[in-house]
């Protein structure tokens, strides 16, 4: 949209304030207000940020300030509030673009592909829970007749949930996101809303939105809604899965859809998965980015008898415990994603992976048939298929070492994610857990 384009819309729209808004290494939001009368100011001037305020983007006290710079292509009216907009921006420090700023980085991923004749299209499964805090301060999940042992799709508990599902689904529609399913997942309490793919910087934008959208209608009514990959040990995790495909550069021929395969992909999307799986290691201290998130990577099942979450490095047909699926022709799906994943920075990896891979025309290797999960550890290795990182310490690891990853995200800011992520990791083994103190303090 242009500045005009923009001008007009506010008036015919009624809006009298902006949350010009980014994102850091997090993917937690920040904003400013900025009042309609200063539009110009902010599409020229941006809005300004002390960038250690604002969390990890790669800024001290001493710098100078950030300027973020709105996109307007993002702009989106907040359907509870319609004098109130909200638009993404790009991260500029003394009129220079900042190569810490994750939907920056995206961007110039999104730029390499597109000098090679493609688009990158996402749809991302977005996953949550409804938690309630009690009186002793623990979170927990709200409804306790949500109580079986397989809630997935349970009717009555989706109908309790059907004010705040309905209303969601309704902003959705009139954003224009096309949402077109929605429902009770695996485990208690948890919800997931799909909507129809765009391009990936539109799914990020869309993404970032939908997650602060869910939490303030859930806060509304009194609940905390979370994306936390696995707060509960006897409860099912929250992924975030990323179905991918690349199109021409004029996004209207799929280039992964090939009618005449076995599972309705081409060569291209063949390449690219092996591109995935072959970088997967480094891959996931990005799409699985907390302590938190290897207690979902696990076979270990929860009380719903599966994890759903991938623990090898394996692709197959329609078959959930992959890490790769293709679950329909001209697309695939990475589920190894979560909830806390950033996911500007994850579909810049992703997408740097399957380049990659079709670069150097690499073989996915043989599809799994199996169930994974029941699979003995010695018969997985006898076929050479390979574990997932079991802790962030280790994904950590193997980004280090993994240079086509690392000039993906920029070197300099793969060097400072590692950093960042090897003191959450560090802080976290040195905190003394109540499982620590349940299993060790009376007996030692």
């Amino acid at each position: 949209m242009t500045l005009d384009q923009v001008k007009s819309f506010v008036s015919e729209n009624g809006i009298e304030f902006f949350l010009c808004s980014f994102v850091e290494m997090s993917g937690t939001p920040k904003a400013k207000v900025i009042p309609a009368t200063h539009l110009e100011d902010m599409a020229n001037e941006g809005a300004g940020f002390g960038g250690f305020a604002a969390g990890e983007i790669g800024q001290g006290p001493h710098d100078p300030e950030m300027a973020c710079i709105p996109d307007f292509n993002s702009l989106t009216v907040v359907p509870w509030r319609n004098n109130l907009a909200w638009v993404a921006g790009d991260m500029f420090v003394e009129d220079k673009s900042w190569h810490y700023c994750p939907r920056t980085i995206l961007r110039n991923q999104l730029e390499k592909a597109k000098q090679k004749g493609y688009i990158f299209n996402v749809g991302i499964e977005a996953e949550f829970m409804l938690l309630k805090q009690g009186e002793d301060g623990q979170y927990a999940p709200w409804d306790r007749l949500d109580n079986l042992d397989k809630p997935c799709y349970d009717l009555k508990a989706l109908y309790r949930n059907l004010d705040m599902m309905t209303n969601l689904i309704k902003y959705m529609q009139e954003l224009g996101w096309q949402p077109y399913a929605n429902d009770h997942e695996d485990g208690t309490c948890q919800y997931e809303v799909n909507w129809t793919y765009s391009d990936a910087l539109t799914s990020a934008d869309r993404h970032t939105f939908f997650k602060w959208m869910v939490k303030t209608i859930a806060e509304e009514r009194g609940l905390l809604a979370t994306f936390m990959p696995k707060p509960f040990t006897n409860l099912t995790g929250s992924g975030a899965h990323f179905h991918m495909s690349l199109w021409d550069e004029e996004n209207r021929s799929n280039l992964f859809l090939n009618e005449n395969d076995n599972n309705g992909i081409s060569q291209l999307a063949y390449w690219f998965t092996g591109g995935i799986l072959k970088h997967a290691q480094s891959i996931t201290a990005i799409t699985n980015p907390l302590v938190n998130s290897y207690k979902r990577l696990v076979r270990r099942p929860p009380r719903s008898g599966a994890s759903w979450a991938p623990v090898y490095v394996t692709y197959g047909a329609n078959n959930r415990t992959q890490m790769i699926r293709i679950p329909a022709p001209g697309r695939i799906e990475n589920r190894l994603g979560d909830g806390a994943a950033n996911p500007y920075l994850a579909a810049t990896v992703l997408l740097a992976a399957g380049l990659d891979g079709i670069e150097n025309q690499t073989d996915p290797g043989k599809q799994n048939v199996d169930n994974l999960y029941e699979v003995p550890e010695d018969e997985l290795q006898r076929r050479g298929i390979a574990s997932l990182p079991s802790t962030l310490k280790d994904a950590a690891d193997a980004l280090e070492a993994d240079d086509v990853i690392k000039n993906a995200l920029g070197t300099e800011y793969a060097d400072y994610y590692i950093q960042v992520k090897r003191k959450e990791w560090r802080d976290y083994h040195l905190s003394v857990s109540q499982w620590e103190t349940d299993k060790y303090l009376a007996v030692y």
